[in-house]
């Protein structure tokens, strides 16, 4: 008896093992990146030994090609590349695998990817900026909410507009296996819907891979550790018949940096900048010392002036690099041409003989909608000669208020608090951003904040009004004034009921603080706040079967 216990323990105990060690083949992560009108690149890396291959076909559950079949060496990404593709299609594709080189296949869940859209089609596409998983601004379960919003807009892609790695705050003792860490460790969290929505990085301050960094004490310094372990782990564009970008080769293992790159997408070109690299006087230059560098400024009015597309967009960390604000920086130095406290004298000939118009002037120009930023940490959004300023909100904040606190005094026209992304639309005419906003669980709690919920949205060019959320259209029936408001607030809806309407106003724990009934017929009433605890607080009521809120904020 006592050998044959030990004999099914042992059994138990190796398919245990089995089980186990199959489980852990199968953490894995997959990344698309460089999509074009004919292939895609995923980036697959798992932490066990395993053999692989993709699968993939234009329709559902029906895979009839498939890549080579590969083995991997543990926790190094194989970039795969699918190609002869045809374009303005979507794809389905899995991941089979298996432990070693023997034994049935595993496979993944059926995961989706879309070829270069046509002019005239539809499609959108995802922006976050300003993760900051590295320090304690960033907070992971804020992050993963955020991300699961995004999983839910079908979106065709999704650029990061950097601060996504890190680390520039110990630059010299900041290690090559530090970068690696800091780049492997947002794998977790992206593959989570990375796989369906390829993934574009541009370049923010603390990833360290600046000019300056880059000189000091090559190849042993931060620059040169993060490019290689951004291009290591996510497949950025490099110029090929797609893209164009920056067709330097740099050294000590770098090759093409893929830090600038541009493409056209339906109706719309994208153009990426890197706003460090070239910038080699010091690790935060300021007004003239901040530079784009010739190489890149010629390439960016070149495909800019070439470019016949309807729409626009351009994206960087920042304008200039560093400072607070949009139109603000905007105007000054080689983005805007104009030196001085208040912008008045323009030298934009003296400093950049030869180069033509400043940045700004240039996209003003070749028709640029939309340029996106990020590094303040809020969502804001200027016009500046017809042209949108937009500063993209952080995706991980869990106070909701870093970039509302510490930079919002930077922006003269549209700044919100909150977490999230943005959720752009494009059509054949039109052009639709949406501030879709994240919260934690907790902070759903009483109703008044719901996540995914719409904090704002703006249209470029002649989109119907379909295109505005219903959250917006129920906001702009009911109007408050003052808002912000000290003692009173009143209350004016924009078509009278011929019923009575109840209003309550709540505050942020869900509790009901004010009571006001509307008779029938009736388009005011006035709530009084002089004796409520200053703070942000909102009024509810019910308009048919939907419940609809407008925020608030109540001074002292």
């Amino acid at each position: 008896m006592k050998k044959n216990s030990t004999a099914n323990f042992i059994k138990v105990l190796a398919f245990f093992l089995a089980v186990v060690l199959q489980g852990k083949a199968q953490t894995k992560s997959i990344i698309l990146g460089r999509p074009t009108n004919q292939s895609v690149t995923a980036s697959v890396l798992f932490d066990q030994p395993v053999e692989f291959y993709l699968e993939y076909g234009d329709h559902p559950n029906l895979f009839d090609h498939t890549t080579p079949t590969m083995n991997n060496v543990v926790n190094r990404p194989d970039e795969v590349d699918i190609q002869g593709l045809t374009s303005n299609t979507k794809y389905y594709y899995r991941l089979r695998h298996r432990p070693g080189t023997t034994g049935p296949f595993s496979f993944s869940p059926q995961y989706t990817f879309r070829t270069q859209r046509a002019p005239g089609s539809k499609f959108r596409f995802n922006v976050e900026a300003d993760e900051h998983l590295y320090d304690k601004k960033g907070v992971r379960n804020m992050y993963k909410v955020t991300l699961a919003n995004q999983a839910k807009d079908s979106a065709d892609f999704m650029l990061s507009l950097g601060d996504i790695f890190g680390d520039d705050h110990t630059p010299l003792e900041t290690t090559s296996a530090d970068m690696d860490a800091l780049h492997k460790d947002y794998l977790q969290y992206l593959t989570e819907v990375c796989h369906s929505m390829p993934f574009y990085v541009c370049l923010g301050n603390h990833e360290g891979e600046t000019g300056y960094y880059l000189n000091q004490t090559p190849p042993n310094n931060i620059a040169v550790y993060g490019t290689n372990s951004r291009k290591y782990y996510y497949p950025n564009p490099f110029p090929n018949s797609f893209y164009t970008g920056n067709t330097t080769n740099e050294p000590y293992g770098i090759g093409l940096p893929e830090n600038y790159y541009a493409w056209t997408w339906g109706d719309a070109l994208f153009v990426v900048l890197d706003v460090y690299r070239d910038c080699s006087i010091n690790d935060k230059p300021q007004n003239w010392d901040w530079t784009l560098g010739f190489t890149q400024y010629s390439w960016l009015k070149t495909t800019l002036q070439n470019s016949n597309a309807k729409f626009k967009f351009v994206f960087a960390h920042h304008t200039r690099g560093q400072g607070r604000g949009g139109i603000k920086t905007a105007k000054g130095c080689e983005w805007g041409g104009y030196s001085g406290a208040n912008n008045t004298n323009y030298q934009f000939d003296t400093y950049r003989p030869g180069w033509g118009l400043p940045i700004h002037q240039l996209m003003k120009s070749t028709g640029v909608n939309i340029f996106f930023q990020g590094h303040d940490h809020l969502y804001a959004k200027e016009t500046l000669d017809s042209l949108v300023y937009q500063e993209v909100p952080m995706p991980a904040d869990s106070t909701y208020e870093i970039g509302m606190l510490a930079n919002a005094d930077a922006y003269t026209d549209v700044t919100l608090g909150g977490t999230g992304h943005l959720r752009v639309t494009v059509e054949e005419n039109c052009v639709t951003v949406d501030f879709v906003r994240a919260y934690l669980p907790q902070d759903t709690v009483g109703g008044l904040h719901q996540n995914g919920e719409i904090a704002y949205s703006y249209t470029v060019g002649p989109c119907t009004q379909t295109a505005v959320t219903d959250k917006i259209t129920a906001e702009s029936s009911i109007a408050l004034y003052p808002n912000p408001a000290e003692n009173f607030v009143n209350l004016t809806v924009r078509k009278p009921s011929d019923q009575d309407q109840k209003f309550e106003l709540v505050d942020l724990q869900g509790q009901i603080r004010k009571t006001q009934i509307l008779p029938s017929g009736s388009t005011d009433c006035r709530f009084d706040v002089v004796h409520l605890p200053k703070g942000v607080y909102a009024v509810r009521w019910l308009d048919g079967n939907e419940s609809v809120r407008v925020k608030m904020l109540v001074i002292k």
